[in-house]
């Protein structure tokens, strides 16, 4: 009887916990969408803003090469890719 009554315990304890974690998954999804709509919105505005303001534009043109390092990311801008030490060597 006892062994019964630990089993169903632990099977409500397991299933609560299954639901905790699906809980904090859900929450996590919804950050992280959150972050990137912020993100999205954030960069569309300081893109209309160095379309208006050129010396904006000359300072954003600067610290995007500085800050990506991808090629990939780097292409979408028009940027050259990164020179690597390897190419550098050549």
């Amino acid at each position: 009887m006892a062994d019964t009554k630990l089993k169903k315990l632990i099977e409500q304890r397991d299933a609560v916990n299954t639901r905790i974690r699906r809980e904090q998954n859900k929450q996590r999804a919804g950050e992280r969408k959150s972050e990137t709509r912020r993100k999205i919105l954030a960069g569309a505005a300081v893109l209309e803003l160095a379309k208006r303001d050129n010396d904006f534009a000359t300072k954003l043109d600067a610290e995007l090469k500085a800050f990506l390092v991808r090629d990939a990311d780097r292409a979408l801008f028009g940027l050259p890719p990164v020179q690597t030490q390897e190419k550098k060597a050549s």
